[in-house]
């Protein structure tokens, strides 16, 4: 199971960048392109753990 750090290292990323969405979400005045920028980056991660995951 040689993907299985690499699925643990993507999750923490993906939580890491869920809290700085919220951060920045949370400011009185977001800054919309990094907001797109975090999420975007997200959602590219969400995507390697899919592949990732056994039975893909």
């Amino acid at each position: 199971m040689m993907q299985q750090p690499r699925l643990r290292s993507l999750q923490e990323r993906h939580a890491h960048l869920e809290r700085q969405i919220a951060e920045e979400g949370n400011r009185p005045q977001p800054d919309a392109g990094a907001l797109g920028r975090l999420k975007l980056a997200k959602l590219r991660l969400k995507e390697e753990m899919q592949r990732l995951r056994p039975g893909r």
